[in-house]
């Protein structure tokens, strides 16, 4: 028997009350609940296993004690006491063994049967005792309950391993196990979580036609809340008390809740004859339950297949946390950075306007990031950066960096752009937690003719675009340097260059030009080529589709960009 998180548990005055009743018992005797959790031992049970109480209650019975012959761990797919436990029936074996708390087996003989406790969950009494002469060590395991045998079902459990825990898209997990259990194991496969704010949706109910899934949308939705108190098996599932089998009769009596009504629903709408149902936990709370069910074939699901569903169910509910939580991480990095990335100044004579593309993959949330600001003189700064790292940490460092960068831009702007990123170099690894960052500081202002002009230094970045209206798109490669966080203490160059009217100068990070299949050089080529084709376009539409057409499509990276304009300069006072 197996434990998870999540669903009642009688508190210590019933546990004590359920120790007290088993003082009297002249054999080994424990109770467990839904779960198979102990909740109280007598004496008797502590002597004979040679462990307290206090290393009992609260632990998992079928994790603890079970084993078989060879003292090796006993799958709950060969348990009988578990298949006795999920069917609900009373049961007895004489050739099991227990591991005692010197890691010695104790061979038993044991029964089973349900248990009043006075709680709303399931509990189980398990007398046992010791056998006089251990019984034959047990032959290999075959199947003779479920659809599967030991190896089909080990090779499936594998198979859902290596698939769920491969993705960090809940939708892209969800399919996967459908995939995974039909036509296999049922018909029909429903799924319902349970979302962070505590409500029940039903999210896929797919059965396959022809061979292909199809989804009936029509039963899929939002659910009636979970019922503290119902006995019917979808909301123990949801509540994390059980796995149950089910069929149409289970819900032809009058419904006790919303859930109900929609579980008579889907049978009356599948023809399901058979349903086999399980919570489906992430480590700390119900994340919601897994349904299968039958209608063409005609075997109907047994207890053995329970331990299967479970075992599944256990895969999936890691799967859809680590899931979830890297879409929490995406999420709480995409606000902020969306929320520290700046509002463009307006500045006379200069359209600007920038963009932020995250990754296509949830787990990649990095520090790309892009600056504009005045600094006082009548010259603009530009910047556009990379944090090395895709998480969390990574955007967080974007901001110190960015911190920096305008300290520095602003108490420095009678000096070079490279001898401003000289002292952001050397204040990185002292201040701020980067490791490593690259970087385009570009200042733009007038000379004494009135002509706008660029002074750049590049700290590993990828080289700015400039493209004339004329559509003429060149890489400024002067200015460059090594990366931030190296340590090595070099001066850095500066590229300077006159922008002829209409021109537009693009600031981008590499997410717009490397991809796994191509080398940089033919990212750079292809985002020249867009940009010479799109020079007549305003700039707001300029930006959009070459985002649109240099992305390459196995990007996996987050992209900013900043495009600025350079239009008629404002007359001299």
């Amino acid at each position: 028997m197996e434990t998870a998180a999540g669903g009642p548990r009688p508190g210590g005055e019933t546990a004590g009350v359920i120790g007290d009743m088993l003082t009297p018992i002249g054999t080994g005797a424990y109770v467990v609940d839904g779960r198979g959790v102990i909740l109280a031992v007598n004496a008797v049970a502590e002597r004979l296993l040679g462990r307290p109480a206090a290393g009992l209650v609260g632990a998992d019975a079928h994790d603890l004690l079970h084993r078989n012959a060879r003292g090796e761990t006993m799958p709950t797919s060969q348990c009988h006491m578990r298949h006795a436990f999920l069917a609900g029936r009373p049961a007895q074996d004489e050739g099991e063994w227990f591991e005692k708390g010197d890691g010695t087996l104790l061979p038993v003989a044991w029964s089973i049967a349900p248990y009043d406790a006075a709680t709303d969950d399931t509990c189980v009494l398990v007398l046992f005792h010791p056998r006089e002469e251990p019984a034959e060590a047990p032959g290999p395991a075959t199947a003779r309950e479920g659809t599967l045998d030991e190896l089909e079902r080990l090779a499936l459990l594998a198979e859902m391993t290596t698939q769920l825990t491969s993705t960090l898209s809940v939708d892209e997990a969800l399919r996967r196990l459908v995939s995974l259990v039909l036509p296999r194991l049922a018909d029909w496969a429903v799924i319902d979580l349970i979302s962070e704010r505590d409500e029940v949706w039903r999210t896929k109910v797919v059965h396959l036609k022809d061979g292909v899934p199809v989804s009936r949308r029509d039963l899929e939705g939002p659910m009636a809340p979970v019922p503290a108190e119902s006995p019917m098996p979808l909301s123990r599932a949801l509540r994390g008390v059980s796995s149950t089998i089910a069929g149409p009769e289970t819900y032809e009596r009058s419904p006790d809740s919303g859930i109900a009504v929609e579980q008579r629903r889907l049978f009356e709408a599948t023809g399901m004859h058979s349903a086999a149902i399980a919570p489906i936990r992430g480590l700390r709370e119900v994340l919601g339950a897994l349904t299968l069910g039958r209608s063409e074939r005609a075997d109907a699901f047994t207890p053995a297949d329970l331990t299967l569903l479970e075992d599944i169910t256990r895969r999936a509910g890691l799967a859809l946390d680590n899931a979830r939580l890297y879409q929490r991480q995406r999420k709480v990095a995409e606000t902020m950075q969306r929320y520290l990335l700046p509002q463009l100044p307006r500045v006379p004579g200069l359209e600007m306007t920038s963009r932020y593309l995250p990754a296509p993959d949830a787990s990649h949330v990095g520090g790309d990031w892009y600056d504009a600001f005045t600094l006082g003189d009548g010259d603009t700064a530009l910047v556009i950066g990379d944090v090395s790292g895709h998480d969390l940490d990574a955007a967080a460092g974007m901001a110190q960096l960015r911190n920096v960068l305008r300290s520095y831009a602003w108490s420095s702007r009678d000096e070079p752009p490279g001898l401003v990123v000289e002292r952001v170099d050397r204040a990185v690894l002292r201040i701020t937690d980067v490791t490593m960052a690259t970087l385009v500081l570009a200042v733009l202002g007038t000379d004494d003719e009135g002509r706008w002009t660029l002074r750049w230094t590049n700290a590993g970045h990828p080289p700015p675009l400039l493209v004339t209206r004329e559509g003429v798109a060149g890489f400024l490669t002067d200015g460059g340097g090594l990366l931030l966080g190296t340590g090595a203490d070099r001066p850095r160059a500066d590229g300077v260059t006159v922008l002829p009217p209409g021109a537009t100068l693009v600031l981008y990070t590499d997410g717009l030009v490397e991809a796994p299949s191509h080398v940089i050089d033919e990212g750079l080529e292809r985002l020249r080529r867009h940009a010479a084709a799109l020079a007549h376009r305003p700039v707001g539409a300029f930006t959009d589709e070459l985002l649109r057409r240099a992305r390459p499509a196995d990007n996996e990276d987050d992209v900013a960009v900043l495009a600025v304009r350079v239009g008629t300069l404002p007359e001299r006072g």
